[in-house]
């Protein structure tokens, strides 16, 4: 396809699956519980942490975050105490486990009780968010931790893709029209976001001709990036939604 005929295909898979239909088989369904904005956004960096592998169980042990934080995250967040950790503990998802999830929550803390919010931490003139998530990482470990736990945080400045963290800012900054994306975060613009790529993304990039290389790393993004700019230099990330529909629904 010449570009014109990709970009109305594109434009056509973001709308078909940028749906509310799209909420009740993904991840995003948990920050959806939620009203608060403190709320959601907890729920919804913490549902992302542990969003790789089966979405079913993503979901699942997600829901069971909720329920170790009694379902009202930024409340157990602020409020908790050692002795209120013990469930937390033996939490397990894949390689994420108690004595992560317990740092996550106990960092977390020190970011509300100290005054700050999650959004400040990436506001930036900068053309994307790279440099701002990795210094969110730098300021959220900066308590004592196991060494282990730092791998749940990708660091794009290292060369990761950081897909996770990207799905987690595209929840909380997109301006979605329909609903889906939270766009509570007004002080970060839409045009700075990332498309989350993995290797299923990826896979649908390529034959798409958007990306050349074989990699899923922070180079292959900014080539990702570039592309969907050239398509709509306002909301990017949109795109999302046609590349996993793809993926996901058509087995493209």
């Amino acid at each position: 396809m010449d570009f014109a005929s990709l970009k109305s295909y594109l434009d056509e898979k973001a709308a078909q699956y940028n749906q509310h239909f799209f909420i009740a088989s993904d991840p995003i369904q948990i920050p959806h519980r939620f009203e608060k904005k403190e709320d959601i956004e907890i729920a919804a960096f913490l549902s992302a942490t542990i969003a790789w592998g089966n979405r079913k169980s993503i979901i699942k042990n997600a829901n069971r975050m909720m329920q170790i934080m009694e379902e009202n995250p930024f409340d157990f967040i602020c409020h908790h105490q050692e002795s209120d950790l013990k469930a937390a503990k033996k939490f397990v998802h894949r390689t994420f486990q108690g004595v992560d999830f317990c740092y996550f929550l106990r960092a977390l803390q020190h970011i509300y009780i100290n005054g700050d919010t999650l959004e400040n931490f990436f506001v930036s003139d900068a053309p994307n968010l790279f440099e701002s998530i990795h210094q969110f990482k730098k300021h959220f470990f900066s308590l004592p931790h196991k060494t282990r736990t730092q791998k749940h945080l990708p660091d794009p400045i290292k060369g990761s893709a950081a897909k996770r963290m990207h799905m987690f800012l595209r929840w909380m900054v997109r301006r979605d029209p329909n609903g889906v994306d939270f766009g509570i975060w007004t002080k970060i613009s839409p045009a700075q976001l990332s498309c989350p790529l993995d290797v299923h993304t990826g896979n649908i990039a390529r034959k798409l001709g958007l990306l050349s290389r074989k990699q899923n790393d922070a180079k292959t993004l900014l080539e990702l990036d570039t592309n969907l700019r050239k398509m709509d230099p306002i909301d990017p990330v949109k795109y999302d939604f046609a590349l996993f529909g793809l993926g996901a629904f058509e087995h493209f």
